[in-house]
C-alpha cells in the first residue's frame, strides 16, 4: 500500500511538513514519493499545497480495496466503523462542548471523557494493522492537552478532533463510502 498516497487522501490537501508527520514518515522520503505521484497524475501541486487527482483518488480506492480483499479484513473494518460510528457523535459533542466552555466547565473533567473515549476507539484501531498509527497521534494530543496545550483538543492541526477526523475519512475511504 502507498501509505503517501492514502495519507493524502485522508487529509485532503496539506503541505509537505504536514502529509509527513501524518505519515509518520521522513520529509525526504514523502518528497520522493510526492514527485513520484505526480509523475504519475496521481497528485498536484498548487501553492505549496499537495492534493490528489481524480486518478489519485481512484488509485487510492482499488488500493484500499485490494488491501481488504488480500487481508481478509473486510469484515473486521466494517465492524469497527460500526463501532466509530457509535462514538462519533459523543466525540463531536464532547469538541462542542470544549469549544463552547463557559467558567462552569472543569477541564480536567473534559480530559477524562476524552482519555475514555480514546480507551474506547482503540478496538476501531485495531481492525486493521495500519489504523493502530492513529493511536499514537491520538495519544500525543492527549499527552500534549494534558501538558497545558488544550488547544490539542480541537484547535490545532495536529488536534485530537483533527486527528479523529481523519480517522473517519480512513475508514470511509477504506470501505469505499462517500461521505454525505
Amino acid at each position: 500500500m502507498n501509505v503517501v498516497l492514502h495519507t493524502l487522501r485522508c487529509i485532503g490537501h496539506a503541505d509537505l511538513s504536514r502529509i509527513a508527520a501524518t505519515a509518520g514518515l521522513p520529509e525526504a522520503h514523502v518528497e520522493s514519493e510526492l514527485i513520484d505521484l505526480a509523475v504519475d497524475g496521481l497528485a498536484t501541486r498548487s501553492m505549496g499545497a499537495w492534493g490528489l487527482t481524480a486518478a489519485g483518488k481512484a488509485a487510492d480506492a482499488k488500493q484500499t480495496a485490494d488491501e481488504l480483499d488480500t487481508s481478509g479484513a473486510r469484515a473486521a473494518v466494517t465492524s469497527a466503523y460500526e463501532t466509530f460510528l457509535v462514538l462519533n457523535p459523543e466525540l463531536l459533542d464532547l469538541c462542542s462542548l470544549w469549544q463552547l466552555r463557559d467558567d462552569t466547565i472543569d477541564p480536567a473533567r473534559v480530559l477524562d471523557r476524552f482519555t475514555d473515549l480514546n480507551r474506547r476507539v482503540q478496538p476501531v484501531l485495531a481492525a486493521l494493522p495500519r489504523l493502530t498509527r492513529y493511536g499514537g497521534r491520538l495519544d500525543a494530543a492527549l499527552h500534549r492537552a494534558r501538558a497545558g496545550a488544550m488547544e490539542e483538543l480541537t484547535d490545532s492541526m495536529t488536534s485530537y478532533h483533527v486527528i479523529w477526523f481523519q480517522l473517519h475519512e480512513d475508514l470511509l475511504a477504506t470501505l469505499g463510502i462517500p461521505r454525505t
